[in-house]
Protein backbone atom coordinates (compact mmCIF):
# COMPACT_ATOMS: atom_id res chain seq x y z
CA UNK A 1 0.00 0.00 0.00
CA UNK A 2 2.86 2.41 0.82
CA UNK A 3 4.39 1.76 -2.58
CA UNK A 4 1.04 2.34 -4.26
CA UNK A 5 0.56 5.65 -2.43
CA UNK A 6 4.10 6.78 -3.31
CA UNK A 7 3.53 5.81 -6.95
CA UNK A 8 0.28 7.80 -6.99
CA UNK A 9 1.95 10.90 -5.47
CA UNK A 10 4.78 10.73 -8.00
CA UNK A 11 2.25 10.30 -10.80
CA UNK A 12 0.35 13.43 -9.70
CA UNK A 13 3.55 15.46 -9.30
CA UNK A 14 4.76 14.33 -12.72
CA UNK A 15 1.46 15.36 -14.28
CA UNK A 16 1.60 18.78 -12.65
CA UNK A 17 5.25 19.22 -13.62
CA UNK A 18 4.34 18.49 -17.22
CA UNK A 19 2.14 21.59 -17.14
CA UNK A 20 5.13 23.78 -16.20
CA UNK A 21 6.62 24.88 -19.51
CA UNK A 22 10.41 25.20 -19.80
CA UNK A 23 12.51 26.28 -22.77
CA UNK A 24 15.23 23.67 -23.18
CA UNK A 25 17.02 25.78 -25.78
CA UNK A 26 17.64 28.38 -23.05
CA UNK A 27 18.90 25.66 -20.70
CA UNK A 28 21.37 24.64 -23.43
CA UNK A 29 22.57 28.22 -23.93
CA UNK A 30 23.03 28.78 -20.19
CA UNK A 31 25.04 25.56 -19.86
CA UNK A 32 27.25 26.45 -22.82
CA UNK A 33 28.02 29.97 -21.55
CA UNK A 34 28.66 28.75 -18.00
CA UNK A 35 31.06 26.02 -19.12
CA UNK A 36 32.83 27.63 -22.07
CA UNK A 37 33.26 31.18 -20.74
CA UNK A 38 33.17 30.79 -16.97
CA UNK A 39 34.45 33.69 -14.88
CA UNK A 40 33.32 32.26 -11.55
CA UNK A 41 36.81 31.54 -10.19
CA UNK A 42 37.89 35.06 -11.13
CA UNK A 43 35.10 36.33 -8.91
CA UNK A 44 36.29 34.09 -6.05
CA UNK A 45 39.87 35.31 -6.55
CA UNK A 46 38.97 38.96 -6.12
CA UNK A 47 36.50 38.45 -3.28
CA UNK A 48 38.78 36.12 -1.30
CA UNK A 49 42.43 36.59 -2.29
CA UNK A 50 42.33 40.32 -2.99
CA UNK A 51 39.70 41.64 -0.57
CA UNK A 52 39.19 38.91 2.03
CA UNK A 53 38.44 38.65 4.86
CA UNK A 54 35.32 40.81 4.74
CA UNK A 55 33.97 41.62 8.19
CA UNK A 56 30.99 43.95 7.77
CA UNK A 57 32.14 47.57 7.74
CA UNK A 58 35.82 46.71 7.45
CA UNK A 59 38.09 48.02 4.69
CA UNK A 60 38.06 44.56 3.10
CA UNK A 61 34.27 44.43 2.98
CA UNK A 62 33.98 47.95 1.61
CA UNK A 63 36.61 47.30 -1.08
CA UNK A 64 34.94 44.03 -2.09
CA UNK A 65 31.60 45.81 -2.39
CA UNK A 66 33.20 48.49 -4.54
CA UNK A 67 34.65 45.85 -6.84
CA UNK A 68 31.24 44.15 -7.20
CA UNK A 69 29.62 47.47 -8.07
CA UNK A 70 32.30 48.13 -10.69
CA UNK A 71 31.92 44.68 -12.25
CA UNK A 72 28.14 44.90 -12.33
CA UNK A 73 28.36 48.24 -14.09
CA UNK A 74 30.81 46.89 -16.66
CA UNK A 75 28.43 44.03 -17.47
CA UNK A 76 25.62 46.49 -18.08
CA UNK A 77 23.54 45.66 -15.02
CA UNK A 78 21.25 48.48 -13.90
CA UNK A 79 20.25 50.13 -10.63
CA UNK A 80 23.62 49.10 -9.21
CA UNK A 81 24.01 50.56 -5.72
CA UNK A 82 25.10 50.21 -2.15
CA UNK A 83 21.83 50.31 -0.25
CA UNK A 84 22.35 51.50 3.32
CA UNK A 85 20.77 50.09 6.44
CA UNK A 86 21.61 50.45 10.08
CA UNK A 87 22.77 51.02 12.61
CA UNK A 88 25.16 48.09 12.53
CA UNK A 89 27.69 49.31 15.09
CA UNK A 90 31.45 49.36 15.07
CA UNK A 91 33.60 47.33 12.74
CA UNK A 92 37.12 45.99 13.28
CA UNK A 93 40.19 45.38 11.16
CA UNK A 94 43.44 43.54 11.80
CA UNK A 95 46.71 45.23 10.83
CA UNK A 96 49.36 42.88 12.19
CA UNK A 97 49.68 39.66 14.19
CA UNK A 98 52.57 37.55 15.44
CA UNK A 99 52.76 34.94 18.16
CA UNK A 100 55.69 32.97 19.56
CA UNK A 101 56.57 30.60 22.34
CA UNK A 102 59.77 31.82 23.97
CA UNK A 103 60.14 29.19 26.70
CA UNK A 104 60.67 26.30 27.24
CA UNK A 105 61.50 26.13 23.49
CA UNK A 106 61.08 28.77 20.78
CA UNK A 107 58.23 28.07 18.35
CA UNK A 108 55.88 30.16 16.19
CA UNK A 109 52.23 30.08 17.26
CA UNK A 110 49.64 29.70 14.49
CA UNK A 111 46.55 31.72 15.21
CA UNK A 112 44.50 34.84 14.56
CA UNK A 113 43.12 37.64 16.76
CA UNK A 114 39.35 37.70 17.22
CA UNK A 115 37.22 40.65 16.05
CA UNK A 116 36.33 43.50 18.37
CA UNK A 117 39.16 42.76 20.81
CA UNK A 118 41.89 45.26 21.65
CA UNK A 119 45.46 45.60 20.40
CA UNK A 120 48.45 44.74 22.57
CA UNK A 121 50.12 48.11 21.92
CA UNK A 122 53.27 46.47 20.60
CA UNK A 123 54.92 43.15 21.42
CA UNK A 124 54.10 41.86 24.90
CA UNK A 125 55.42 38.78 26.67
CA UNK A 126 54.37 36.99 29.80
CA UNK A 127 53.92 33.67 31.54
CA UNK A 128 50.99 31.53 30.41
CA UNK A 129 48.48 30.49 33.09
CA UNK A 130 45.26 28.51 33.07
CA UNK A 131 42.43 30.44 34.73
CA UNK A 132 39.24 28.45 35.15
CA UNK A 133 36.46 31.05 35.09
CA UNK A 134 33.16 29.26 34.34
CA UNK A 135 30.20 31.35 33.19
CA UNK A 136 27.56 28.67 33.82
CA UNK A 137 26.26 30.29 37.04
CA UNK A 138 26.85 33.47 39.02
CA UNK A 139 27.99 31.46 42.04
CA UNK A 140 30.59 29.49 40.05
CA UNK A 141 32.01 32.67 38.55
CA UNK A 142 32.06 34.44 41.95
CA UNK A 143 33.98 31.56 43.47
CA UNK A 144 36.52 31.44 40.65
CA UNK A 145 37.09 35.21 40.74
CA UNK A 146 37.72 35.13 44.49
CA UNK A 147 40.27 32.34 44.01
CA UNK A 148 42.16 34.02 41.13
CA UNK A 149 42.09 37.63 42.32
CA UNK A 150 45.59 39.12 42.39
CA UNK A 151 47.23 36.30 40.39
CA UNK A 152 46.86 37.33 36.73
CA UNK A 153 48.76 40.61 36.38
CA UNK A 154 51.15 40.47 33.41
CA UNK A 155 50.00 36.96 32.51
CA UNK A 156 48.72 35.44 29.26
CA UNK A 157 45.52 33.64 30.20
CA UNK A 158 44.09 30.36 28.91
CA UNK A 159 40.40 30.05 29.78
CA UNK A 160 39.57 26.64 28.27
CA UNK A 161 40.72 23.18 29.39
CA UNK A 162 42.72 20.88 27.13
CA UNK A 163 40.88 19.91 23.97
CA UNK A 164 40.15 16.31 23.08
CA UNK A 165 41.68 15.57 19.67
CA UNK A 166 40.87 12.11 18.39
CA UNK A 167 42.59 10.37 15.50
CA UNK A 168 40.79 11.18 12.27
CA UNK A 169 39.20 8.00 10.89
CA UNK A 170 36.73 9.50 8.40
CA UNK A 171 37.44 11.65 5.35
CA UNK A 172 37.18 15.40 6.09
CA UNK A 173 35.49 15.97 2.74
CA UNK A 174 32.53 14.16 1.23
CA UNK A 175 29.68 14.46 -1.23
CA UNK A 176 26.05 13.53 -0.71
CA UNK A 177 25.43 9.86 -1.41
CA UNK A 178 22.24 8.49 -2.94
CA UNK A 179 21.25 7.40 0.56
CA UNK A 180 21.74 10.95 1.89
CA UNK A 181 19.53 12.43 -0.81
CA UNK A 182 16.89 9.74 -0.39
CA UNK A 183 16.73 10.54 3.33
CA UNK A 184 16.13 14.22 2.48
CA UNK A 185 13.08 13.22 0.43
CA UNK A 186 11.26 12.14 3.58
CA UNK A 187 9.34 14.78 5.52
CA UNK A 188 10.61 15.40 9.05
CA UNK A 189 8.91 13.68 11.96
CA UNK A 190 5.92 15.81 13.03
CA UNK A 191 6.61 17.65 16.28
CA UNK A 192 3.83 19.83 17.72
CA UNK A 193 4.75 23.13 19.35
CA UNK A 194 7.79 25.39 18.86
CA UNK A 195 11.20 23.86 18.28
CA UNK A 196 13.43 23.71 21.34
CA UNK A 197 17.03 24.79 21.24
CA UNK A 198 19.59 22.35 22.58
CA UNK A 199 23.26 21.68 22.87
CA UNK A 200 25.95 23.11 25.09
CA UNK A 201 26.12 23.25 28.89
CA UNK A 202 23.10 24.61 30.73
CA UNK A 203 23.32 28.37 31.35
CA UNK A 204 21.57 29.58 34.51
CA UNK A 205 19.24 32.50 33.84
CA UNK A 206 19.19 32.05 30.07
CA UNK A 207 21.35 33.43 27.25
CA UNK A 208 21.33 37.07 28.43
CA UNK A 209 22.52 36.08 31.90
CA UNK A 210 25.30 34.01 30.34
CA UNK A 211 26.32 37.00 28.19
CA UNK A 212 26.40 39.18 31.29
CA UNK A 213 28.68 36.71 33.04
CA UNK A 214 30.95 36.54 30.00
CA UNK A 215 31.21 40.34 30.02
CA UNK A 216 31.93 40.31 33.76
CA UNK A 217 34.70 37.74 33.24
CA UNK A 218 36.25 39.91 30.52
CA UNK A 219 36.13 42.96 32.81
CA UNK A 220 37.75 41.00 35.65
CA UNK A 221 40.66 39.98 33.40
CA UNK A 222 41.21 43.62 32.40
CA UNK A 223 41.01 44.85 35.99
CA UNK A 224 43.55 42.22 37.06
CA UNK A 225 46.04 43.41 34.43
CA UNK A 226 46.17 40.27 32.26
CA UNK A 227 47.95 40.83 28.95
CA UNK A 228 46.07 38.64 26.51
CA UNK A 229 43.61 35.74 26.29
CA UNK A 230 44.21 32.53 24.35
CA UNK A 231 41.44 30.25 23.11
CA UNK A 232 41.67 26.98 21.16
CA UNK A 233 40.12 26.64 17.74
CA UNK A 234 36.93 24.63 17.78
CA UNK A 235 36.84 21.33 15.85
CA UNK A 236 40.61 21.50 16.27
CA UNK A 237 42.81 19.09 14.34
CA UNK A 238 45.43 19.36 11.65
CA UNK A 239 45.97 23.00 12.54
CA UNK A 240 42.44 24.04 11.57
CA UNK A 241 41.28 26.91 13.79
CA UNK A 242 37.54 27.63 13.97
CA UNK A 243 36.58 30.84 15.75
CA UNK A 244 34.45 33.93 15.20
CA UNK A 245 34.55 36.86 17.64
CA UNK A 246 35.28 37.67 21.26
CA UNK A 247 33.94 41.20 21.49
CA UNK A 248 30.91 43.25 20.53
CA UNK A 249 29.97 45.44 17.58
CA UNK A 250 27.98 47.60 20.01
CA UNK A 251 29.82 50.89 20.55
CA UNK A 252 28.51 51.09 24.12
CA UNK A 253 30.33 47.86 25.02
CA UNK A 254 33.91 48.05 26.22
CA UNK A 255 36.23 45.98 23.99
CA UNK A 256 37.84 43.05 25.82
CA UNK A 257 41.53 42.20 26.08
CA UNK A 258 43.29 41.10 22.90
CA UNK A 259 42.08 37.55 22.30
CA UNK A 260 43.81 35.10 19.97
CA UNK A 261 42.48 31.75 18.74
CA UNK A 262 45.30 29.28 18.17
CA UNK A 263 45.64 25.74 16.84
CA UNK A 264 44.23 23.27 19.37
CA UNK A 265 47.37 21.14 19.15
CA UNK A 266 49.51 24.10 20.25
CA UNK A 267 46.97 25.10 22.88
CA UNK A 268 47.10 21.60 24.35
CA UNK A 269 50.90 21.66 24.46
CA UNK A 270 50.81 24.86 26.49
CA UNK A 271 48.20 23.37 28.82
CA UNK A 272 50.25 20.21 29.37
CA UNK A 273 53.33 22.25 30.23
CA UNK A 274 51.33 24.36 32.70
CA UNK A 275 49.87 21.21 34.28
CA UNK A 276 53.40 19.81 34.81
CA UNK A 277 54.51 23.16 36.28
CA UNK A 278 56.96 23.82 33.45
CA UNK A 279 57.11 27.62 32.97
CA UNK A 280 55.75 28.75 29.60
CA UNK A 281 56.62 32.20 28.32
CA UNK A 282 54.80 33.56 25.27
CA UNK A 283 55.06 36.68 23.15
CA UNK A 284 52.34 38.29 21.05
CA UNK A 285 51.92 41.38 18.94
CA UNK A 286 48.34 42.26 17.94
CA UNK A 287 47.69 45.45 16.03
CA UNK A 288 44.01 46.01 15.24
CA UNK A 289 41.63 48.91 14.73
CA UNK A 290 38.19 49.38 16.23
CA UNK A 291 36.27 51.25 13.53
CA UNK A 292 33.63 53.45 15.12
CA UNK A 293 33.49 56.21 12.51
CA UNK A 294 30.44 54.65 10.84
CA UNK A 295 27.61 52.69 12.41
CA UNK A 296 25.67 51.96 9.21
CA UNK A 297 26.27 49.21 6.69
CA UNK A 298 24.92 48.44 3.22
CA UNK A 299 23.87 45.65 0.90
CA UNK A 300 25.00 45.57 -2.74
CA UNK A 301 22.13 45.54 -5.25
CA UNK A 302 22.14 45.11 -9.05
CA UNK A 303 19.41 44.34 -11.57
CA UNK A 304 18.53 43.13 -15.03
CA UNK A 305 15.28 45.01 -15.71
CA UNK A 306 12.38 42.95 -16.95
CA UNK A 307 9.98 43.56 -19.81
CA UNK A 308 6.20 43.71 -19.59
CA UNK A 309 6.17 42.72 -15.88
CA UNK A 310 9.23 44.69 -14.80
CA UNK A 311 7.57 45.76 -11.54
CA UNK A 312 7.56 42.11 -10.47
CA UNK A 313 10.89 40.87 -9.16
CA UNK A 314 12.89 37.66 -8.85
CA UNK A 315 15.77 37.86 -6.37
CA UNK A 316 18.98 35.85 -6.02
CA UNK A 317 21.56 36.42 -3.32
CA UNK A 318 24.35 35.42 -0.97
CA UNK A 319 26.16 37.11 1.90
CA UNK A 320 29.23 39.18 1.13
CA UNK A 321 30.56 39.45 4.67
CA UNK A 322 32.79 36.86 6.36
CA UNK A 323 34.63 36.13 9.57
CA UNK A 324 38.34 36.84 9.75
CA UNK A 325 40.23 33.58 10.26
CA UNK A 326 40.64 32.84 6.54
CA UNK A 327 39.70 34.86 3.48
CA UNK A 328 36.00 33.93 3.45
CA UNK A 329 36.31 31.87 0.26
CA UNK A 330 33.81 29.05 0.91
CA UNK A 331 31.80 31.18 3.36
CA UNK A 332 30.71 32.98 1.32
CA UNK A 333 32.73 34.31 -1.60
CA UNK A 334 31.62 31.09 -3.31
CA UNK A 335 27.92 32.00 -3.03
CA UNK A 336 28.57 35.59 -4.14
CA UNK A 337 30.63 34.37 -7.11
CA UNK A 338 27.76 32.06 -8.13
CA UNK A 339 25.27 34.94 -8.01
CA UNK A 340 27.56 37.28 -9.94
CA UNK A 341 28.21 34.62 -12.56
CA UNK A 342 24.49 33.88 -12.90
CA UNK A 343 23.84 37.57 -13.55
CA UNK A 344 26.72 37.74 -16.03
CA UNK A 345 25.35 34.71 -17.91
CA UNK A 346 21.82 36.12 -18.12
CA UNK A 347 23.08 39.50 -19.27
CA UNK A 348 25.60 38.06 -21.76
CA UNK A 349 22.95 35.88 -23.38
CA UNK A 350 20.59 38.88 -23.53
CA UNK A 351 17.68 36.69 -22.52
CA UNK A 352 14.27 38.30 -22.66
CA UNK A 353 12.66 38.11 -19.23
CA UNK A 354 9.29 39.54 -18.24
CA UNK A 355 10.24 40.17 -14.61
CA UNK A 356 13.21 42.03 -13.20
CA UNK A 357 16.01 39.84 -11.83
CA UNK A 358 17.68 41.46 -8.83
CA UNK A 359 20.91 40.32 -7.16
CA UNK A 360 21.55 41.18 -3.51
CA UNK A 361 24.86 40.56 -1.75
CA UNK A 362 24.16 40.91 1.94
CA UNK A 363 26.13 42.36 4.83
CA UNK A 364 26.14 41.19 8.46
CA UNK A 365 24.77 37.72 7.78
CA UNK A 366 27.34 36.42 10.27
CA UNK A 367 25.89 38.63 13.00
CA UNK A 368 22.36 37.26 12.56
CA UNK A 369 21.10 37.86 8.99
CA UNK A 370 21.03 41.59 9.77
CA UNK A 371 21.46 42.89 6.22
CA UNK A 372 18.78 40.73 4.61
CA UNK A 373 16.38 41.26 7.52
CA UNK A 374 16.78 45.03 7.22
CA UNK A 375 16.16 44.83 3.46
CA UNK A 376 13.04 42.67 3.84
CA UNK A 377 11.67 45.00 6.52
CA UNK A 378 12.32 48.07 4.38
CA UNK A 379 10.89 46.69 1.13
CA UNK A 380 8.44 43.88 1.90
CA UNK A 381 7.16 43.40 5.45
CA UNK A 382 7.94 43.84 9.12
CA UNK A 383 8.07 40.39 10.71
CA UNK A 384 7.11 41.83 14.10
CA UNK A 385 3.70 42.97 12.83
CA UNK A 386 3.42 41.26 9.42
CA UNK A 387 2.28 44.58 8.00
CA UNK A 388 3.10 44.20 4.31
CA UNK A 389 4.23 46.79 1.77
CA UNK A 390 3.10 46.91 -1.88
CA UNK A 391 6.33 45.23 -3.13
CA UNK A 392 5.47 42.14 -1.05
CA UNK A 393 2.85 41.15 -3.64
CA UNK A 394 5.30 41.65 -6.50
CA UNK A 395 8.19 39.41 -5.39
CA UNK A 396 8.06 36.04 -7.10
CA UNK A 397 10.80 34.36 -5.07
CA UNK A 398 14.30 34.52 -3.62
CA UNK A 399 17.09 31.95 -4.18
CA UNK A 400 20.13 31.75 -1.89
CA UNK A 401 23.48 29.92 -1.77
CA UNK A 402 25.41 29.76 1.49
CA UNK A 403 26.69 26.30 2.41
CA UNK A 404 30.18 26.33 0.90
CA UNK A 405 31.25 25.61 -2.64
CA UNK A 406 29.63 22.21 -3.13
CA UNK A 407 27.62 21.20 -6.17
CA UNK A 408 23.90 21.99 -5.99
CA UNK A 409 21.93 18.77 -5.47
CA UNK A 410 18.41 20.11 -5.03
CA UNK A 411 16.29 22.59 -3.11
CA UNK A 412 14.82 22.80 0.38
CA UNK A 413 11.14 23.60 -0.23
CA UNK A 414 10.60 25.18 3.23
CA UNK A 415 7.36 23.27 3.66
CA UNK A 416 5.92 24.74 0.43
CA UNK A 417 4.10 21.79 -1.19
CA UNK A 418 2.75 23.98 -3.97
CA UNK A 419 6.22 24.69 -5.36
CA UNK A 420 7.18 21.04 -5.88
CA UNK A 421 5.66 20.50 -9.36
CA UNK A 422 7.21 23.79 -10.53
CA UNK A 423 10.71 22.85 -9.41
CA UNK A 424 10.27 19.28 -10.71
CA UNK A 425 10.08 20.69 -14.22
CA UNK A 426 12.98 23.07 -13.61
CA UNK A 427 15.44 20.46 -12.31
CA UNK A 428 14.75 17.94 -15.09
CA UNK A 429 17.40 19.30 -17.56
CA UNK A 430 20.01 19.27 -14.77
CA UNK A 431 19.43 15.85 -13.23
CA UNK A 432 22.40 14.44 -15.14
CA UNK A 433 24.50 17.10 -13.36
CA UNK A 434 23.38 15.95 -9.92
CA UNK A 435 20.42 18.28 -9.32
CA UNK A 436 17.85 15.67 -8.33
CA UNK A 437 16.34 16.28 -4.90
CA UNK A 438 13.40 18.37 -3.72
CA UNK A 439 13.09 18.16 0.05
CA UNK A 440 9.97 19.41 1.78
CA UNK A 441 12.16 20.15 4.79
CA UNK A 442 13.09 23.62 5.96
CA UNK A 443 16.61 24.84 6.57
CA UNK A 444 17.61 28.05 8.30
CA UNK A 445 20.50 30.17 9.52
CA UNK A 446 21.03 31.98 6.26
CA UNK A 447 19.46 34.84 4.32
CA UNK A 448 16.55 33.03 2.63
CA UNK A 449 15.07 32.75 6.12
CA UNK A 450 14.51 36.52 6.20
CA UNK A 451 12.15 36.16 3.22
CA UNK A 452 10.46 32.98 4.42
CA UNK A 453 9.74 34.63 7.78
CA UNK A 454 7.37 37.13 6.14
CA UNK A 455 5.58 34.68 3.85
CA UNK A 456 7.72 35.19 0.76
CA UNK A 457 9.00 32.19 -1.24
CA UNK A 458 12.63 32.00 -0.08
CA UNK A 459 14.78 28.98 -0.88
CA UNK A 460 18.22 27.61 -0.07
CA UNK A 461 19.80 24.99 -2.34
CA UNK A 462 20.92 21.59 -1.09
CA UNK A 463 24.69 21.37 -1.59
CA UNK A 464 27.37 18.73 -1.36
CA UNK A 465 29.01 19.31 2.03
CA UNK A 466 32.64 18.85 0.89
CA UNK A 467 34.82 20.09 3.80
CA UNK A 468 32.43 22.79 4.97
CA UNK A 469 31.68 21.42 8.43
CA UNK A 470 35.12 19.95 9.01
CA UNK A 471 37.71 22.43 7.72
CA UNK A 472 36.34 25.60 6.16
CA UNK A 473 33.29 26.97 7.99
CA UNK A 474 34.48 29.96 10.08
CA UNK A 475 38.03 28.60 9.95
CA UNK A 476 41.53 29.71 8.97
CA UNK A 477 41.28 27.08 6.22
CA UNK A 478 38.46 28.97 4.50
CA UNK A 479 40.63 29.95 1.54
CA UNK A 480 40.65 29.82 -2.27
CA UNK A 481 42.10 26.28 -2.45
CA UNK A 482 39.04 24.85 -0.67
CA UNK A 483 36.67 26.08 -3.41
CA UNK A 484 35.83 23.60 -6.19
CA UNK A 485 35.71 25.13 -9.66
CA UNK A 486 33.51 22.51 -11.35
CA UNK A 487 30.94 22.73 -8.58
CA UNK A 488 30.72 26.52 -8.84
CA UNK A 489 30.26 26.32 -12.61
CA UNK A 490 27.38 23.87 -12.15
CA UNK A 491 25.85 26.06 -9.43
CA UNK A 492 26.06 29.23 -11.50
CA UNK A 493 24.17 27.66 -14.39
CA UNK A 494 21.52 26.25 -12.04
CA UNK A 495 20.94 29.64 -10.38
CA UNK A 496 20.78 31.39 -13.76
CA UNK A 497 18.24 28.78 -14.96
CA UNK A 498 16.06 29.12 -11.85
CA UNK A 499 16.13 32.92 -12.08
CA UNK A 500 15.23 32.79 -15.78
CA UNK A 501 12.28 30.46 -15.25
CA UNK A 502 10.95 32.46 -12.30
CA UNK A 503 11.23 35.62 -14.41
CA UNK A 504 9.40 34.20 -17.43
CA UNK A 505 6.67 31.86 -16.12
CA UNK A 506 3.13 33.25 -16.48
CA UNK A 507 2.45 33.45 -12.74
CA UNK A 508 4.35 34.34 -9.61
CA UNK A 509 5.65 31.39 -7.61
CA UNK A 510 3.05 29.87 -5.25
CA UNK A 511 3.23 30.92 -1.61
CA UNK A 512 2.53 29.46 1.78
CA UNK A 513 -0.05 31.22 4.00
CA UNK A 514 1.16 34.39 5.70
CA UNK A 515 2.80 33.58 9.06
CA UNK A 516 1.79 35.11 12.35
CA UNK A 517 3.65 38.19 13.64
CA UNK A 518 6.98 37.46 15.30
CA UNK A 519 7.70 40.19 17.85
CA UNK A 520 11.38 40.77 18.61
CA UNK A 521 12.71 38.79 21.56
Amino acid sequence: MKRMRLFFVLLVVSALAAQEKVDLSVAHRIKAEAIENSKVMDHVFYLADVYGPRLTGSPGFNAAAGWVVKQAGQWGLENVKREKWGPFGRSWALTRYSGNMLEPQPAPIVGFPLPWTQSTGGAVSGEAVYAELPVTTDAALDQAIAKLKGTLKGRIVLLDPQQEIAMQTTPPGRRHTDADLTALLAAPEPRPGPARAGGGPPQAGGPQAARNRTARRAEFLKEEGALLVLTPGARGQWGVIVATSAGSREIKDEPPLPTVAIAAEQYNRIQRLIAKKVPVRLEFNVEARLLEDTTDSFNVIAEIPGGRKRDEVVMIGAHLDSWTGGTGAADNAAGCAIMMEAMRILKTLDLRMDRTVRMALWSAEEQGLLGSRAYVTEHFADRATMAVKPAHARLSGYFNVDNGSGKLRGVYLQGNDMIRPVFEAWIEPFKDMGLTTLSIRSTGSTDHASFDAVGLPGFQFIQDPLEYSTRTHHANADVYERVQQGDLIQASMVVAWFAYNAATRPDLLPRKPMPKPQPAR
